[in-house]
């Protein structure tokens, strides 16, 4: 049974996702870098919150990735979620071409729909 966390990380992400997609067609690329991560981060805090583990700010989040993929064995997982993470970065740095925004967005919306596999 999901909990009412559970339920709301995973709203909040599909909303992100959603807005991240917006923005980008918009050519906001700082907006679709930083709501592509954050769709990331809450589908990440739902599994944690599914399971009982701890996913308070990055450094667990990071930790939550690594034994999902231990687990699963899918070193995937890893590589999605560092270019999610690549995104947050990109929200303050502003370094990364439209492209590359792009193609993050589209690991970004794989990864969540394989952490939702997870729940």
């Amino acid at each position: 049974m999901m909990t009412g966390s559970t339920q709301e990380y995973i709203r909040t992400s599909h909303e992100l996702m959603a807005k991240a997609e917006d923005s980008l067609a918009q050519g906001d690329l700082l907006q679709a870098s930083e709501k592509g991560w954050g769709a990331a981060a809450q589908m990440v805090k739902a599994v944690a919150e599914r399971r009982g583990w701890h996913h308070n700010g990055n450094r667990e989040l990071y930790q939550v990735v690594n034994r999902l993929a231990e687990e699963s064995a899918d070193r995937q997982l890893r590589v999605h979620f560092n270019s999610a993470s690549a995104l947050h970065s990109n929200f303050y740095e502003q370094w990364m071409p439209k492209e590359m925004v792009e193609e993050s967005l589209v690991q970004a919306r794989e990864f969540v729909q394989m952490m939702e596999g997870l729940l």
